[in-house]
């Protein structure tokens, strides 16, 4: 339902806009911001309103269908409990990514996939590998070291080699999908994927 929802909310320009006034404060917080949204922009009709010739161009539909659909997309985020997390564990296939304007940038045939392994305390690694047609997966020594760091109500990846250090928020982890969100504000959507194994015939075998 998240899903239809965020299509839904995408298609207007001030989303960006909305999204990274929203990041800035803990989910608990968000659902009162864009009720203070809604109580301004309504009161600001009631003005415009008085005016004759501007009461055309502000559709209160408009606006308080998009801010509905933001709430409701807020209150769709997902909390991770350290008990999601043995669910990173395997291989991802990006599928697309959402950019801080809504746009979005979608991935067909992935010549690489994402390898996460994560232990009991909350300490791996992640690195690149490719699937070959057998089944087995090519991959080389470069990995990146990951730690899972929980923050109020918020889930973090701490990424690190010998040279950086980054973070990234995960929104959603299920046992199929992944969302994270790092600090260019850009959404990279995932799906669990696994070995690929055809027959001699270039079909799909289980």
């Amino acid at each position: 339902m998240c899903f239809f929802i965020f299509c839904g909310i995408i298609k207007f320009n001030f989303v960006g806009s909305l999204k990274l006034l929203l990041a800035g404060f803990p989910s608990r917080d968000r659902s009162g911001i864009l009720f203070c949204l809604v109580f301004s922009r309504q009161k600001r009709y009631k003005r415009i309103a008085g005016n004759s010739s501007l009461k055309n161009k502000l559709s209160m539909k408009k606006v308080f269908g998009v801010l509905l659909i933001a709430l409701l997309f807020v209150g769709c985020k997902q909390k991770i409990n350290p008990a999601d997390i043995a669910k990173i564990n395997g291989y991802w296939e990006i599928e697309k990514v959402i950019l801080e304007d809504g746009s979005e940038k979608q991935y067909g045939v992935n010549e690489s996939f994402d390898y996460l392994q994560i232990d009991k305390n909350n300490a791996g690694i992640r690195k690149k590998v490719m699937p070959q047609l057998d089944g087995t997966f090519l991959a080389n020594d470069t990995f990146e070291n990951v730690k899972i760091r929980f923050a109020e109500d918020q889930t973090f990846l701490d990424y690190s080699t010998p040279y950086m250090k980054w973070s990234e928020e995960i929104l959603a982890l299920t046992d199929k999908e992944l969302v994270v969100l790092n600090k260019e504000k850009k959404e990279y959507h995932y799906k669990k994927a696994g070995p690929i194994n055809l027959d001699d015939y270039g079909k799909k075998t289980k």
